[in-house]
């Protein structure tokens, strides 16, 4: 499912440690554990296949029990499999996070290796069984939560290393989380458009993110350290028009234009696509803030996808 996926090393200390062991508190108060899964990252996963789910359903917010438990499960599901997913990037990319983010639970040894390998056991197995319920009426939950665990894997045993071939695989991660809420309750096929989008746009950031680590990103051949950072900054741009562009397809069949919710879907998404022109209209300089109104953007695309559901 979804990604952000930076990095850390240190040798095991006995998991979590609090003061009473003798571990330096995370930065800014965030519990360790929460640094280390990116629970904001969780917070969007979870929102984002509710939103593929209603958006799929196209009935508003329906009041269904049979809805709400198959979507809820499903957002779960999405939720501990992007966190397992996080924690095990954290495992593998010790080394470069010790330059690129010297924060990271793993650096700091707030948690230790052997802590960290457990939980993304457990949150990868939590993340299957917790959505067997709904597999057994939606098959096609079940195809794509398979997909989408056998990509995360490819990605961070081997593809990661490979640059941009790495990049394409989290902005299928991306979009899957919307279509994995549609599959929840059997309306994905209208979430085609949007997981498109959501992959795009995805793609953007992930060049932009390459760019602002190339200096410490250790055994990765990614497309800045190979092609340079003009080359990826033209790629980046490019993936923002293609988003752009198909940000406008819902009107060829999902939306209205002249229907109040084509209206406020189309001032959402004109928006978000403002802030994604933003977001590579400096590189390549000012990455970080690049990066920033990457996000912000996806926070804004994210609304418009909702809106979808009331129509």
């Amino acid at each position: 499912m979804v990604r952000t996926l930076p990095t850390g090393l240190l040798p095991p200390n006995g998991g979590f440690n609090q003061t009473v062991n003798g571990a330096a508190p995370s930065s800014g108060g965030v519990h360790p554990g929460l640094k280390l899964v990116r629970v904001g990252n969780l917070v969007v996963s979870f929102a984002g296949t509710i939103v593929g789910g209603l958006a799929g359903r196209g009935a508003g917010l329906p009041f269904d029990g049979a809805f709400w438990g198959a979507v809820l499960l499903a957002a779960v599901s999405t939720s501990l499999i992007t966190g397992g997913g996080n924690v095990l990037n954290d495992l593998l990319d010790r080394e470069g996070d010790r330059t690129n983010h010297p924060d990271r639970p793993l650096v700091t040894g707030a948690i230790s290796v052997r802590t960290a390998r457990a939980l993304v056991v457990a949150l990868f197995v939590g993340g299957i069984l917790v959505v067997l319920p709904v597999m057994i009426h939606e098959p096609l939950l079940g195809l794509l939560l398979a997909v989408a665990v056998v990509a995360l894997l490819g990605y961070e045993f081997l593809l990661k290393q490979r640059g941009f071939v790495g990049n394409l695989v989290v902005g299928l991660l991306t979009g899957l989380v919307f279509l994995y809420g549609g599959a929840a309750v059997g309306a994905a096929p209208p979430m085609v458009i949007f997981a498109g989008m959501a992959f795009l746009a995805t793609l953007s950031r992930e060049v932009i993110k390459d760019m602002e680590d190339v200096a410490g990103d250790v055994g990765r051949s990614t497309l800045p350290k190979s092609y340079g950072l003009r080359t990826s900054g033209r790629v980046a741009r490019a993936a923002v028009v293609a988003a752009i562009v198909l940000s406008l397809a819902p009107f060829l069949g999902i939306l209205v234009l002249e229907s109040l919710v084509g209206i406020i879907y189309l001032v959402l998404v004109l928006a978000a696509d403002a802030v994604f022109v933003l977001s590579v209209a400096y590189l390549p300089g000012r990455l970080h803030w690049e990066q920033t109104m990457s996000k912000v953007g996806m926070s804004v695309a994210l609304l418009a996808f909702l809106a979808v559901a009331f129509r």
